[in-house]
C-alpha cells in the first residue's frame, strides 16, 4: 500500500482516517489527465492507496481495465465491495468518507462554486482536450492554438481570476489545496506544454501547482515512464 504525508498540516487528522483497502487503477502518467486528478486527491490528504497502472492504447488495454470496470476507462477507484468509475464521483465519494480532511472548501459559497467549476472542467473544454492533449514530457510551444481552444483557455483564465481573487487568497483557487485544484492541474500541464502565455497572477498558480509535492510526484513519474503515445506527439 501507498501512503504520504505530503500535506504535513493533516498529520493531526491521519489518525481519523478509516483503514481502506483502497486501490485507484490509472493509465499513463504522462498523457492520462483524468486519472492525475483522483490520484491527487488521495496523495494530498494522505489517504492509503495501492496504485494500479494500466497502459493506454496497447491491444490488451481494454482487456485489462474490464478486470476492474466495465467502462473501460480509467481511473477506476476499488474498495471493499466499491468500484468507482468515474474521477469526480471519486472525488466526491472520498469527499463524503473524509469529511474532516476538507477535500471541498469549507464555507458554503465557496464548496458550491468549486463544484461548479470542477463540473465545468468535467463535462467542457473538448476543444482543448483535443487540440492540446496532455503529455507532460513533450514540449510544443505555440501548437494546438484552434479558435476552440483558444476560447477554452480563455473561460479557463476566467474561471482562475474569478477564484483566486474571491476565494484564493492568492494562492489555491479556494485557499488550501482542494479537489478544484486536482481537476485543473492537468490544464497546468497543458499550459506548460504548449506554451500558453498567462497573465502573471494566473502563472504564479501555475507554478504553485507545478511545484505542489503530489503533483511533483506525479510528473517525476510521468518523466520516468518509458511508453510512448505517437497519437498525442506532434510531428
Amino acid at each position: 500500500m501507498e501512503n504520504t504525508d505530503l500535506e504535513t498540516n493533516l498529520a493531526p487528522l491521519h489518525g481519523l482516517l478509516r483503514r481502506s483497502n483502497y486501490r485507484l487503477v490509472i493509465g499513463n502518467k504522462n498523457y492520462s489527465s483524468w486519472s492525475m486528478r483522483p490520484w491527487l486527491v488521495l496523495k494530498t490528504f494522505g489517504i492509503p492507496f495501492e496504485e494500479i497502472k494500466i497502459l493506454l492504447d496497447r491491444p490488451d488495454t481494454t482487456q485489462k481495465i474490464s478486470e476492474y470496470s466495465l467502462s473501460g476507462r480509467v481511473p477506476v477507484l476499488l474498495g471493499d465491495d466499491l468500484v468507482i468509475w468515474d474521477s469526480l464521483a471519486i472525488c466526491e465519494y472520498l469527499a463524503e468518507q473524509y469529511p474532516l480532511l476538507n477535500l471541498w472548501p469549507e464555507s458554503v459559497a465557496a464548496r458550491a462554486t468549486a463544484r461548479s467549476v470542477c463540473a465545468e472542467m468535467h463535462s467542457g473544454f473538448g476543444a482543448l482536450r483535443s487540440a492540446m492533449p496532455m503529455n507532460i514530457r513533450a514540449h510544443f510551444p505555440g501548437k494546438g492554438r484552434t479558435a476552440g481552444s483558444q476560447a477554452d483557455i480563455g473561460r479557463i483564465s476566467e474561471i482562475w481570476e474569478d477564484c483566486l481573487s474571491t476565494y484564493g487568497a492568492h494562492r489555491f483557487l479556494f485557499g488550501d489545496f482542494s479537489i478544484a485544484d486536482a481537476f485543473f492541474a492537468p490544464v497546468v500541464m497543458r499550459f506548460k506544454t504548449y506554451g500558453v502565455a498567462l497573465a502573471p497572477a494566473l502563472q504564479a498558480y501555475c507554478e504553485r501547482i507545478e511545484s505542489h509535492p503530489a503533483v511533483a510526484q506525479w510528473v517525476h513519474g510521468a518523466i520516468d515512464e518509458k511508453d510512448d503515445l505517437p497519437k498525442y506527439d506532434f510531428p
